[in-house]
Formats: C-alpha cells, sequence, structure tokens
C-alpha cells in the first residue's frame, strides 16, 4: 500500500497546480491513498494559506475529486493546522474531515522556516531555539486535537543543528506524543529543503521506535512534480527501523496498513 497523507493545494497561495492535477498524478504514481492536508487558514500569515471563506470550496472541490476518481484512487480530506497560541480557530478544529496535521512553523510568531526570516538564527543560541521548538511541540501534542505531528523536526530546515544531543531535547515531547496517540508523518519535503535530509532525523527515529510511536507518509507536495517525492528511499528509511505498517485516517479513526 502506498500512502501519501500531506499535500497542498493553489488555495495556500505557495502551490501550483489544481487538485484534479494533483489526483491524476498521485493516480500515474500508483499512489493507493493519497491525502490533501493544504494550510488551514488562520488570523495570522495570511499570504500563506486559505481564508476561513474558502474552507467550503476546498472541502468541496477535494470531495469531488474523492469521488469522481473513487474506482482508481482513494482520496482523503484533511487540514495542516499551525499550532500557535492564540490563533488556533473551532471552524478548523471541529471540520468534518479524515484528520489533522498538527505543525510548528512560528515561535512566538518567528517564521523560523521561511527564508525571508532566516536572519534571526544569528540573533538567539541554536540550542535554545531548538528547546523552545520541542516546546511547543510538546504543548501541540498535550491539546490532543490532531491526528498527526507534521515534520516533526522542521526546526532543523537550513541545517542550523544543536550542541546537545538532539534525542535529550525532544525525548519529552516524543513522550507526550505517546500519550495523545498521535502518528508522526515521514515527510520527503525535507530532501528539497537545505538540511537535505528526511524528517525525522535518525535521531528522531530511534526515539519513535523506543516509545513505539506509529508513522505515516508524506511528500508534501507544493506542486505537482512533488507528488510521491523520493517514495522509495522514505519507505526503505522505514523498514531500515523495523516499520512495515503506516497509518491512515477516515473520519479520524486511525487504520494501519502494510507498505
Amino acid at each position: 500500500m502506498i500512502v501519501d497523507l500531506h499535500n497542498h493545494t493553489p488555495l495556500c497561495n505557495h502551490a501550483t497546480g489544481d487538485i484534479e492535477e494533483f489526483v491524476k498524478n498521485a493516480i500515474k504514481k500508483k499512489i493507493d491513498i493519497f491525502g490533501f492536508s493544504d494550510h488551514a487558514p488562520m488570523n495570522f500569515d495570511e499570504k500563506y494559506r486559505m481564508n476561513f471563506s474558502q474552507m467550503g470550496k476546498y472541502e468541496k472541490d477535494v470531495l469531488h475529486v474523492k469521488k469522481k476518481y473513487i474506482d482508481k484512487i482513494e482520496i482523503l480530506l484533511g487540514y495542516e493546522v499551525d499550532y500557535l497560541d492564540g490563533y488556533l480557530d473551532e471552524r478548523v478544529l471541529n471540520a468534518n474531515v479524515d484528520y489533522l496535521i498538527g505543525s510548528i512553523h512560528f515561535l512566538n510568531r518567528w517564521g523560523f522556516d521561511n527564508p525571508e526570516f532566516i536572519g534571526e538564527y544569528q540573533n538567539r543560541d541554536i540550542d535554545k531555539i531548538w528547546e523552545e521548538y520541542f516546546r511547543a511541540l510538546k504543548e501541540m501534542a498535550k491539546s490532543q486535537f490532531f491526528e498527526i505531528v507534521g515534520h516533526i523536526d522542521l526546526i532543523k530546515v537550513f541545517r542550523f543543528l544543536p550542541k546537545k544531543d538532539i534525542r535529550l531535547i525532544a525525548k519529552n515531547s516524543i513522550k507526550e506524543i505517546k500519550k495523545s496517540n498521535m502518528v508522526v508523518e515521514l515527510n520527503s519535503a525535507g530532501l528539497r529543503k537545505p538540511v537535505k535530509e528526511i524528517y525525522p532525523s535518525p535521531q528522531i527515529m530511534e526515539l519513535l521506535v523506543e516509545f513505539d510511536i506509529p508513522i505515516t507518509f508524506s511528500s508534501d507536495a507544493h506542486k505537482i512534480d512533488d507528488i510521491g517525492y523520493k517514495r522509495d528511499e522514505v519507505m526503505k528509511y522505514a523498514k531500515s527501523f523495523g516499520y512495515k505498517k503506516c497509518a491512515v485516517f477516515r473520519k479520524k479513526e486511525r487504520v494501519m496498513v502494510n507498505f
């Protein structure tokens, strides 16, 4: 079974290609279960996401292709939600979807993965940045709003790595993810970024295995060519840590499938 649950649409204002093109290419790539999880609206950083008035269109469009291509591929509907204190919205959290991906893209409103704001790394201690990121991740897991953790170590995106052992920094967050019964995605987008590494790193993968945390797969596609990106490499990576099954969600109910 080939699964890819984290993919975007042009409604986020930084992706290209329409929904139907995405689905046709996913079919071509022999993906069995393909999920749309575009950036959910919030009243911050609006230029990189749909607005609240577009949620209906987004959901309708995804459900349309789900029905149209039902004999060729299973389409799932989700949102990628920024966990940012003061900006979570009930309209998103209560949306009638298959799953929600919780992601950290901001530390106290600093968009640390946006190249526009990369200079801020020079103003802070790198270990403290990583500790702040994983504290935010722990709080996200504790909220129990989400089914999937998005790109769990996104903070490594520009390859500014901590001096401290990553496993020590991340361990409490991983414990909280286990407690909240969440799944962690293996996301190939890191291979397209300066870090040139899958999310999560081997150190984080060791913790996922230690705490018996399930995984799923994502290409985090923002354009047609991203769909299924480095899929075989990511699946081989998962198997090297002993994983044989991955998670999918239907109406927020988790099902484990062989890959």
